[in-house]
């Protein structure tokens, strides 16, 4: 009995398409607001990092400066994408369970990558003096 196939008729079908596809769109956009913050937290702290150096910018005396201000945005871009990935491997899971046939996502393959992207670039720039 556990091995039996469960047929669907074509509407059942592709509303379980049009579901994968929803949970896909969800998850890139997460995928673009993480790279975004991660990529803008990188570059504040290039900007400033450049300009500190050449002498014409002082070193902020407040609690946040610019190193600081990047690490948070990494952070913040890097947690995004991840917990996104997490939610939305979580949510297929459950689909899968209803239609063995619903193909893995290529969206969690790139979520993984840019993950790993946000991990670089925090290293970068939380290990650099």
């Amino acid at each position: 009995m556990a091995n039996q196939k469960i047929t669907l008729d074509a509407s059942t079908k592709l509303a379980y398409d049009r579901t994968r596809l929803a949970y896909e769109r969800t998850l890139m956009a997460w995928v673009r607001t993480g790279t975004s913050l991660i990529t803008f937290g990188f570059t504040i702290y290039k900007f400033f990092e450049e300009f500190q150096k050449a002498g014409q910018v002082a070193r902020s005396g407040g609690p946040i400066g610019a190193r600081e201000f990047g690490i948070i945005m990494i952070s913040i871009g890097l947690f995004a994408v991840l917990l996104a990935t997490f939610q939305h491997v979580t949510a297929m899971h459950k689909l899968r369970a209803q239609d063995p046939e619903v193909p893995y996502s290529l969206a969690a393959s790139v979520a993984l990558l840019v993950s790993l992207l946000g991990i670089v670039a925090l290293v970068a720039v939380f290990f650099r003096q």
